[in-house]
């Protein structure tokens, strides 16, 4: 059974209602608050945390619950109430789906994953002092080391819940690795997978058949000096697991644009105008929703996500969008305060089915729009083979190959035109806008040809004076 349950309701669970469902394990249990009062905890009687509850969210955005639990509900705002159970006790996992079984059924609401609601009580027979205590203060960390903060999920999409973002950044800020454990079943979404990319942060499938391994990179692993690394032959070389093989290509793409804005740092400046510009262009609309975690929650607001930013500076800050859900689209967004003034720094991914075409022929207009409203600095398109609904299999993908590189006209001018406007292979860039200082679009291909980034590579090499 999942250790991780959550309580979807139409109605914000009061604190009459949240006190009937924390009374899953009878009077014997206790009580506890941690995080600034953001998460409740349900603990043995000796103050050992059994079950975590975080604050509810109320998702306003259509169709988020669905693609984050492929659980359908009804297409309207919904109450979002996770409890995370201790991976260390037996019982945990029960008194979890007690919990949310006793939400759901106050509110009228339902659970997932389905089969874990109950309303019944779950005594505690574990003897509870003979288990190790967990790590202080991080309710979403299953081990900690010296090294490493271990995260087990056992269920079907990883996504960057606000438990894993908080993980990520008290492991970041004490300078520990952060490694997820899942089974073979699990996928990750793209913001998971790129809060995951940098090593010594990692995926961690756990299979029966062939061990640990890398889900990212296929990479054999076991647990050493605290902390899950590559296990290597005599030659020092890492063996990659066979279970990392391929999957049947069905067919579908993802579009992928990786792009950096600067502006001036001004008090009248909003943010999000870039992001919006990609999303209209792209697939017709504005981004359905914004949040600091999965799931998306709250409506697409430029304002409203400026302002946040604002009140974060000069710390970085770091936001997921969703498209609407009859197309999958999503996107992160870095916000930073440099000395040259405010830089987005945005990742934007659609995918496609077989029967369906990349737009391709839409982002020459795109770049144009950027350039010449947004402070585009730099912008990489890019095509790949990989799931239609954006989400990351355990299983080795095809990397991107280039479409088309543009830089934005200042950047364009601080290289000189003259060695920016003839590349040393590949065609002549095209010039996006009018004036001394336009931005340069460099045409790199359709998509399919993995050659595409040698020429890249040489481009950029050429760029920056190599």
């Amino acid at each position: 059974m999942t250790k991780d349950v959550i309580a979807l309701t139409p109605q914000m669970p009061d604190l009459p209602t949240l006190l009937a469902g924390l009374y899953a394990g009878g009077p014997d249990l206790g009580v506890n608050t941690t995080a600034d009062g953001a998460v409740v905890q349900l603990c043995g009687p000796d103050g050992r945390p059994l079950v975590s509850v975080e604050a509810p969210i109320l998702v306003l955005v259509p169709g988020e619950t669905t693609r984050l639990l492929d659980h359908a509900v009804e297409d309207g705002p919904v109450w979002w109430t996770e409890a995370r159970a201790s991976t260390a006790i037996a019982e945990a996992g029960r008194l979890a789906g007690s919990f949310a079984g006793r939400l759901a059924t106050v509110l009228g609401g339902t659970v997932w994953p389905p089969e874990a609601a109950s309303t019944d009580v779950v005594p505690l027979t574990t003897d509870v002092s003979a288990i190790p205590a967990p790590a202080a203060g991080a309710p979403a960390v299953d081990v900690l080391t010296d090294t490493t903060a271990v995260v087990i999920q056992d269920r079907p999409l990883i996504a960057m819940t606000s438990w894993l973002s908080d993980a990520l950044r008290t492991a970041t800020t004490a300078d520990r690795a952060l490694q997820i454990v899942t089974p073979p079943t699990a996928r990750l979404t793209m913001p998971t997978r790129n809060a995951l990319r940098g090593l010594p942060n990692r995926w961690v499938v756990q299979d029966r058949e062939h061990g640990y391994y890398d889900g990212l990179s296929g990479a054999v692993l076991h647990w050493k000096n605290g902390t899950f690394t590559p296990v290597q032959d005599e030659q020092g070389a890492t063996r990659v697991a066979e279970a990392f093989a391929p999957a049947p290509d069905a067919g579908d793409r993802q579009l992928i644009l990786t792009l950096r804005t600067r502006h001036p740092a001004d008090e009248n400046l909003v943010l999000g105008h870039a992001l919006e510009t990609a999303f209209r262009h792209l697939t017709g609309a504005p981004p359905a929703g914004w949040s600091t975690a999965e799931p998306v929650n709250l409506p697409w607001s430029k304002r409203q996500l400026t302002d946040l930013a604002r009140a974060r500076a000069p710390r970085p800050t770091w936001l997921v969008m969703v498209g609407h859900s009859g197309h999958p689209a999503l996107a992160t967004l870095r916000v930073l305060r440099t000395p040259a003034g405010v830089e987005e720094e945005i990742t934007l991914a659609l995918g496609y089915g077989g029967d369906e075409t990349p737009p391709l022929d839409a982002v020459e207009e795109l770049a144009t729009a950027l350039a010449a409203e947004h402070g585009l600095v730099t912008l990489l398109t890019s095509l790949r083979s990989a799931r239609r609904d954006l989400t990351v299999p355990p299983r080795l993908e095809a990397p991107p190959v280039p479409v088309a590189f543009t830089l934005g006209g200042d950047e364009a001018a601080a290289v000189g035109q003259a060695r920016a406007g003839h590349p040393p292979v590949g065609t002549l860039p095209k010039r996006l806008g009018p004036g001394t200082t336009p931005a340069l679009h460099y045409p790199l291909g359709d998509g399919t040809d993995p050659g595409a980034w040698s020429v890249f590579q040489r481009l950029v090499r050429h760029l920056q004076g190599g």
